[in-house]
């Protein structure tokens, strides 16, 4: 079916829906790092994405987590409300790895003394720089109020998804979200999904995400489908 795209980001794509109260998201095969600089077509990946974040949507909606996703169209396709998204990206990390390690010298995989959560502009054109509370609220992105809620909300979201990936012989390294209004409400909006989250092997460390594309590892869909295929089975 053709869809009329309202806009294209990096791995998916918004339509309009069949209601000025929704937008259909297609889940682009198209993998990036790096903002965009680096860039590739692996067939399948959108398919795989689309899999893992609704059966991981279904498990926070379960748990009393409010998300845009109304209902699944097709293997690549769901129907989503339509929702203003914060302009700030909510990053919580349980585990030294990636940038973190980068830009405070600690070793990857290097356990935290307490959990931590950042907040980021969502702007490819700055490179997605970090911000504060007071930085936020002084330009307008978000209230005090939105941003108290956003890390409550994101730190249920981390409870919820460590103990399902840890049942799946899975670590939850770290994750990033990204929240909408709607309604008069903060919804949990966008995907949840390898590209989006960093997923270790319990016992090797292996890695299952992103992370085997920006580095250049190989076997990036298989680290995806070894995802979902731990997912299904659980849920059977």
């Amino acid at each position: 079916m053709d869809y009329k795209v309202i806009y294209e980001g990096k791995s998916k794509l918004v339509c309009e829906g069949p209601d000025d109260k929704s937008y259909v998201m297609v889940f682009k095969d198209t993998a990036t790092a790096g903002n965009g600089a680096k860039k590739e077509e692996l067939n399948g990946k959108g398919v795989l994405n689309r899999r893992i974040s609704g059966l991981i949507y279904d498990y926070l909606m379960k748990n009393g987590i409010e998300t845009h996703l109304l209902e699944t169209i097709d293997d690549n396709t769901v129907l989503v409300k339509k929702a203003e998204i914060l302009q700030v990206e909510v990053i919580v990390r349980n585990v030294a790895a990636g940038s973190f390690s980068k830009k405070y010298g600690v070793e990857e995989g290097a356990a935290l003394h307490n959990r931590v959560v950042e907040f980021c502009y969502k702007s490819d054109e700055l490179g997605d720089p970090m911000m504060n509370d007071s930085q936020i609220t002084a330009v307008g992105l978000a209230t005090q109020e939105e941003l108290d809620t956003l890390r409550r909300e994101a730190l249920r979201i981390d409870d919820l998804l460590i103990a399902y990936f840890e049942k799946l012989g899975i670590r939850l390294i770290d994750f990033k979200l990204e929240f909408g209004r709607a309604d008069g409400k903060i919804l949990l909006c966008d995907e949840i999904s390898p590209d989006s989250c960093r997923l270790w092997d319990s016992k090797t460390n292996a890695k299952m995400d992103k992370d085997r594309f920006r580095r250049e590892m190989g076997q990036v869909l298989e680290g995806y489908a070894d995802v979902l295929s731990r997912m299904e089975a659980e849920k059977n």
